[in-house]
This record gives C-alpha cells, sequence and structure tokens, in this order.
C-alpha cells in the first residue's frame, strides 16, 4: 500500500457536485492498494498514519500526531499513485490491485484508522472525486507499507 499525508487546515471531496467527505486541520491521505497487499498491510499502514509526528506542539515543533492534535482524516482511494511512467507517454496502472481488493483493503484501511481514534471522512471509491485542500507547511509525507 502507498499513501500520500497532506497536512491540511481543510480538505473537502465532492462527488457531482456533492460533499461526500470534509476534515477541518489533519490530514488529506491519497491512498493506493497493491495486489499483494493484505488486511494487515493496511492495519499497520494506518497506524502510522494515527501515531505519525507531523504536526507541530507548542513549541512549533513537529512532536504531535493527527490523533494528538485532534485533526481529523479525509481518505481518499487513489489508484494512480501505482502509475507506471519509465516508459512511453500513457502511464500503465498494472502495479493497482484489482477494484474489488483495492475496495476492500481501503475500507480496512479506514476502520483500523476509526479504531485508532481518528475521524475519517471518505471519498467514494471509483468515483470521479473533486478535491479542495489547503495545505498546511506545507508538510507532505509518503508512506509505503513495505
Amino acid at each position: 500500500m502507498r499513501a500520500v499525508l497532506q497536512r491540511v487546515t481543510q480538505a473537502t471531496c465532492t462527488v457531482d457536485g456533492e460533499v461526500t467527505g470534509r476534515t477541518g486541520p489533519g490530514l488529506l491521505v491519497l491512498l493506493a492498494v497493491a495486489p499483494a497487499d493484505t488486511a494487515d498491510a493496511a492495519r499497520t499502514l494506518a497506524a502510522k498514519t494515527a501515531r505519525l509526528r507531523i504536526f507541530n506542539d507548542e513549541a512549533g515543533k513537529m512532536n504531535l500526531s493527527v490523533r494528538d492534535a485532534g485533526g481529523g482524516v479525509l481518505s481518499v482511494s487513489q489508484f494512480t499513485l501505482y502509475a507506471e511512467t519509465r516508459r512511453g507517454n500513457r502511464p500503465s496502472f498494472t502495479g493497482a490491485a484489482a477494484p474489488d481488493h483495492a475496495r476492500a483493503l481501503y475500507g480496512e484501511y479506514n476502520e483500523a484508522l476509526r479504531a485508532e481514534g481518528v475521524a475519517v471522512e471518505e471519498g467514494i471509491f471509483g468515483a470521479h472525486m473533486v478535491l479542495d485542500l489547503t495545505n498546511d507547511g506545507p508538510v507532505t509525507v509518503i508512506l509505503d507499507s513495505v
């Protein structure tokens, strides 16, 4: 699994003109699943997401996790994180999991984040989504499950 974590002051996901998920201060997580990924990998990545200390404490140092900072997560499935671009000009997405497998592990990741005590809102799996976000920092971190 691959996750791009963006620290945000706000983020919103809209599908067909309707807001499907939002967060105030917290994280926008773009999540991709590979064919060999497992539920255990999803839970491990969720724990890392919940505990990663990328929020500032009162001294301005990155010592707080999203959970410690009282932030939320807007989680969006994004298979394009596994784009293969070394050859040609059209990306290949063969490194991404099939939709049924990806949907299941995306759900597992989100549930594991909730079990960590983090408020999670979601995009719509497989839909064309419009994301509106305000980066904070900017702070962007890439996590891989392997």
